[in-house]
């Protein structure tokens, strides 16, 4: 089994033609929140993947193994179900309040311009409905926020010109 030990968050500083050549795994966000598991990649290699704990392996991702072989993490399409304000009198408030609701209950939840997703949960699936949002199950990549107290990991790229942490 190889192993590895080290992760380039989002293949930083990697050519892209090293990455396009590079195997891949496909992991869901269960799997993708552990330290330490097991995979296969997509040639076919058993991988132990141990990494210090805490850290969660985000899609696009880029795992380094002890032979110096790299692999390409993407996000496994799993159920989730996607949460959008109702399209007859619905407004951005109401995923606004929603996701306010769901954090309060520190849900993992991936934001987005017009839609929200969670891991499928049939009371809060109830609860989102009751405030009048539309709620889907899909099956569907799922990259939650890291949360504002997080090792430092910026996933996102929100666009005001700047690159620097906001303390």
């Amino acid at each position: 089994m190889l192993q590895i030990s080290r992760l380039m968050p989002q293949g930083a500083g990697l050519a892209p033609v090293l990455l396009k050549r590079a195997p891949t795994i496909e992991l869901d966000w269960d799997v993708r929140q552990k330290s330490r598991f097991q995979a296969t990649d997509s040639t076919g290699r058993r991988l132990g993947v141990f990494l210090p704990r805490g850290t969660a392996v985000r899609g696009g991702d880029v795992l380094v193994a002890e032979d110096g072989s790299l692999i390409r993490v993407l996000a496994a399409a799993q159920p989730v179900l996607v949460i959008t304000a109702c399209a007859e009198h619905g407004s951005a408030f109401d995923l606004l309040r929603a996701a306010y609701h769901l954090g309060n209950r520190h849900v993992p939840i991936e934001l987005k311009p017009d839609h929200l997703k969670i891991e499928p949960d049939h009371v809060l699936a109830d609860m989102l409905r009751a405030m009048h949002l539309t709620v889907a199950e899909v099956n569907e990549p799922f990259e939650p926020e890291s949360g504002a107290y997080a090792s430092g990991r910026q996933v996102h790229d929100h666009g005001h010109g700047h690159d620097h942490s906001h303390h």
